[in-house]
């Protein structure tokens, strides 16, 4: 029997409950559903769904978060498409919503990750692991000491052009959480930065992260070239942005952070 849920687009999706055959596109959120056992239901992920290791050799690689292979997808026959407002891309799902129940997640904050992995445990049937994830990571967040004075802080996602994670991201509630002021919260989404507009804003830290762009410690003298009295850190990418199970280890690794 289907069951007729709400995605956090607010969409009405009826889904086969339990699925059987789960598509997954996007990520962190593959390695939720393999973290609630679910692995051998997924049968599609992304070229980028690289953890667990096993997730893309079990299952069937359907191309990019923005470009899906959708001939393979069909050959799949999934009963259950899963995917994100800000990874994947509209014409791309709204095609595969003519066919497949697609589930959207839509996270900002915390709170919604945390409701998206009670949502997804609910409609997959693994109700109780989804509720123990979601507890855990609250708890070590809830854990996390408070900061007195938040450090003034740029993130980096991109290179050439530069790009900041700003206000309206899930990186920019993960800063605040983790104790740093990001110094370009006043923009929206992910600006395009300038070495003039960076300089001018005055970072005590500077955070280059491992991904979307691999940045690398050879990065750090050109950034230092252009604010002498910032920090330059390399920081754990999946940690600031994966919004699954991963998140039950960022907390700590925030902890360390500041700590340093």
């Amino acid at each position: 029997m289907p069951l007729t849920v709400t995605d956090q687009m607010n969409r009405r999706v009826a889904v086969p409950f339990p699925p059987r055959r789960i598509v997954s596109l996007v990520p962190s959120q593959t390695e939720l559903l393999f973290d609630l056992g679910l692995g051998e239901r997924v049968v599609g992920v992304t070229k980028f769904c690289i953890h667990p290791a096993e997730a893309r050799k079990s299952a069937a690689v359907i191309g990019g978060t923005k470009n899906f292979h959708f001939e393979q997808i069909d050959e799949l026959r999934p009963d259950l498409i899963i995917g994100n407002k800000e990874e994947n891309y509209q014409d791309g799902i709204e095609q595969l919503a003519t066919r497949y129940p697609v589930w959207m997640s839509d996270i900002l904050t915390l709170s919604d990750s945390v409701d998206m992995i009670r949502r997804l445990g609910l409609i997959t049937g693994r109700k109780e692991a989804a509720e123990q994830v979601g507890r855990e990571i609250l708890a070590s967040f809830a854990a996390l000491p408070p900061v007195a004075a938040p450090i003034p802080t740029a993130y980096f996602i991109w290179r050439k052009p530069y790009l900041v994670a700003a206000s309206g991201t899930f990186i920019d509630d993960m800063l605040e959480r983790a104790g740093f002021r990001n110094v370009f919260g006043h923009l929206s989404r992910y600006p395009e930065i300038t070495p003039e507009l960076l300089r001018s804003a005055a970072p005590q830290q500077i955070l280059l992260s491992s991904e979307p762009y691999p940045f690398g410690e050879k990065h750090v003298a050109e950034f230092q070239e252009i604010c002498p009295e910032a920090r330059i850190r390399m920081v754990d990418g999946e940690l600031f942005s994966w919004y699954g199970s991963r998140l039950r280890y960022s907390a700590a690794y925030f902890r360390e952070l500041i700590a340093e």
